[in-house]
Formats: structure tokens, C-alpha cells, sequence
């Protein structure tokens, strides 16, 4: 369970909500918010351990873009050979400050460090591991194609992308009864119609999700040539791209 603050962000009803963004107030309520609002967030962690005990090579970099509040960080942290080093990234002066003094209470040997960066201007360098947990469809859609072929440039021979995405679907039918489960989850989980309703419209033209389809096309345009789907709950995935032939 959370053990921050209580997202109540959305509760209040004076005036219009404004576009969601990743400032001071939802970072001190971040942790609920996301358990509140994924269905399966823990389980998503657990493969990101998982994956960097599979795929973490020795002196080698692992990224995480997007830090937040770090949860997905310091399992990466915690996973890897202490040869390695953790570089986190997040655009969020509140998520950083948070993401820091969370990092400061680890004891995991790999080094870490935690920038405030605009991901899209990040180098990847030198990377057996890079995750995207519930990053990329905050990003403009113009922009996604190329930092996946950063991303994939930067890879060593083996390295990995653990992208986990929020998605929609193209058949109309799937997507009502999907999108519905959802909604019924944040319910199960606390979130009245009204807190439901204000944060969706705060939402609108921030999250853009794409389906499943279009991730692998662009993964596959971008350099992957291998993509598995590793998790789905509900209308959240996570997919494991890896870049197994080699290339300029």
C-alpha cells in the first residue's frame, strides 16, 4: 500500500481542472496516484526486477527515463551488478528533489545518479538496460520515433528497452469494455466519478496512448527486431524490445 500522502488532487471542484502536470502537488501524492490509477503497477516492478537480473550486463549503464518518485530506479538499482551505474531521468524539479532523497535511503553498491533532463535530449551511451515505465505516451507523439532510436543506438550487443505503456485498441468493442474495466478499478480502488471525470479531462491531449500495433511498428522502424509482450493488465502492457542482430 501507499505509504505517502492520498491523491485527492481531483477532488476539488472549483473551476475547470487544468492540464495535468508533474508538479509539487501530484509528486506529494504520486505514490497513491499510480496505485490507484494501474491495475497491476506492482507486478509491473516485479518484471522490471526481474528483467535487470536477466539482462543487466557488467560496466554497463542502465537508464531509467522518466524517474518520478524513483520506485522504478531502485529496483533497477537493486537488481544489478554493482559494476554497473544508474542513471535516472525526469523533467519534474518536484519529481527529482523526491527521486533523490528516496535514491539517498538505498544502500545498493551499483552508483546512481538522478538528473533533471528533458528526456529527449538525454544521450544513451553504453546501455544493457533502458525502461520507460509509463513514460513514453507523456512524450508527443512526433517525438517518440526518435528517442526509441536513441534509445536503440545506445544499447550494447544483448541490451534491452522495458517499455510499460497505458494503450488503447482499434477494435471499437475491446476498447469500450477495457476502457470500462478501468474505470470500474479506479472505483474498486477509492476514486469517485468526480475525481475520475476532472482528472480525465486534465488528462485529454497530455496521455496519448497508442495501440499495441503501433508500439511495434515503431519499436521495429526504430531498431528493435524483437518484441514481447510481457504484462497486460487490463489496458496497461509492458513490452520487452531487444535488439539481437547487429547493425550500424
Amino acid at each position: 500500500m501507499p505509504t505517502g500522502k492520498t491523491d485527492n488532487v481531483y477532488a476539488r471542484t472549483v473551476g475547470p481542472p487544468r492540464a495535468f502536470e508533474f508538479d509539487a502537488q501530484v509528486a506529494d501524492v504520486f505514490e497513491s496516484m499510480i496505485e490507484r490509477s494501474v491495475p497491476g503497477y506492482h507486478l509491473f516492478l516485479d518484471m522490471i526486477s526481474l528483467l535487470t537480473e536477466r539482462f543487466a550486463i557488467h560496466h554497463t549503464n542502465c537508464y531509467d527515463l522518466g524517474c518520478s518518485l524513483g520506485a522504478s530506479t531502485l529496483r533497477i538499482r537493486q537488481h544489478l551488478p554493482e559494476t554497473c551505474h544508474v542513471i535516472g531521468i525526469d523533467n519534474s524539479t518536484a519529481m527529482v528533489e523526491r527521486c533523490r532523497i528516496n535514491v539517498e535511503r538505498d544502500r545498493s553498491r551499483a552508483s546512481i545518479e538522478i538528473r533533471e533532463e528533458d528526456l529527449r535530449h538525454t544521450v544513451i551511451e553504453n546501455a544493457s538496460i533502458v525502461v520507460m515505465n509509463f513514460t513514453l505516451q507523456f512524450i508527443p507523439e512526433k517525438d517518440r520515433s526518435l528517442i526509441l532510436k536513441h534509445i536503440s543506438d545506445g544499447l550494447v550487443d544483448g541490451g534491452v528497452l522495458i517499455l510499460c505503456e497505458k494503450v488503447s485498441f482499434n477494435d471499437s468493442e475491446q476498447q469500450t469494455l477495457l476502457q470500462n474495466l478501468h474505470l470500474a478499478f479506479k472505483r474498486f480502488k477509492g476514486y469517485s466519478d468526480l475525481e475520475i471525470s476532472r482528472k480525465r479531462a486534465a488528462l485529454e491531449n497530455v496521455l496519448i496512448p497508442d495501440t499495441i500495433p503501433e508500439h511495434r511498428e515503431r519499436l521495429g522502424f526504430t531498431g528493435f527486431d524483437q518484441v514481447e509482450p510481457i504484462v497486460q493488465c487490463l489496458n496497461f502492457i509492458a513490452l520487452l524490445a531487444r535488439r539481437t542482430k547487429n547493425g550500424p
